[in-house]
């Protein structure tokens, strides 16, 4: 159970609002919506549940728990292994760049909040190029957010992200919009829980499709999003 103010921190961490520039990025959709891949409501709702179920469940959300787990117990070696391991398996350079340009911009956002733990600073500010999650498990575990509502936050900003990205892309209307959050949220329960059960040896990034998508970006002629 996550008490009031621990929701509250966390629906912050979640905001469209916190200003990292999560909102530029379509991870590959841009070019799936340029390929025709991605052309209507359903066709958006299946290339999003894809990457779902096949990369975030298998790889980030896993991820974003064993960071959590590194800064719960202050073992700055385990965060740093897992910040090296995240960042390896993000295997296009501009999905690289993102997660260290939006960690860039949080660890900035972090300076600057007064009050803030300074011993927490400390050590993200000692860290070299973090990864975005690597910041958001230890601002996470600092407000006493569990770990299951973590990365419920964490997966409902994606899932959000990717949902505007396909309205603005393809373009969708609101109801659309609304209508693959309905029923692509209906999944996070059952995807996180998977998420935190995972093995480390079961752990995989393999998702061919969403890493053409994401090189073919990368020189794709007329785009809206960085990624």
């Amino acid at each position: 159970m996550v008490n009031a103010l621990a929701l509250s921190r966390l629906l912050q961490l979640a905001s469209p609002l916190l200003p990292v520039g999560a909102y530029g990025y379509s991870q590959g959709l841009e070019w799936a919506i340029e390929s025709r891949e991605v052309a209507s409501v359903a066709t958006a709702q299946a290339w999003i549940g894809d990457s779902l179920q096949i990369y975030q469940a298998r790889f980030e959300l896993p991820v974003l728990y064993r960071l959590y787990q590194a800064w719960q117990a202050q073992d700055l070696v385990a965060v740093q292994e897992w910040d090296m391991f995240y960042q390896a398996g993000r295997d296009t350079a501009e999905g690289w760049a993102e997660t260290r340009q939006m960690g860039y911009s949080l660890r900035r956002l972090l300076n600057d909040l007064k009050p803030m733990s300074p011993a927490l600073v400390a050590q993200i500010n000692a860290l070299e190029s973090p990864a975005f999650p690597t910041l958001y498990a230890a601002i996470a575990q600092h407000w006493q957010i569990p770990a299951e509502q973590v990365l419920h936050g964490y997966i409902w900003g994606w899932l959000e992200n990717q949902a505007s990205a396909a309205m603005k892309a393809v373009p969708l209307g609101q109801v659309a919009g609304q209508t693959i959050l309905l029923s692509l949220g209906e999944r996070l329960p059952q995807v996180i829980e998977a998420a935190m059960q995972l093995p480390d040896d079961a752990m995989s990034n393999f998702n061919p499709l969403l890493s053409i998508a994401g090189c073919q970006h990368e020189t794709q002629y007329s785009r809206l999003f960085r990624s």
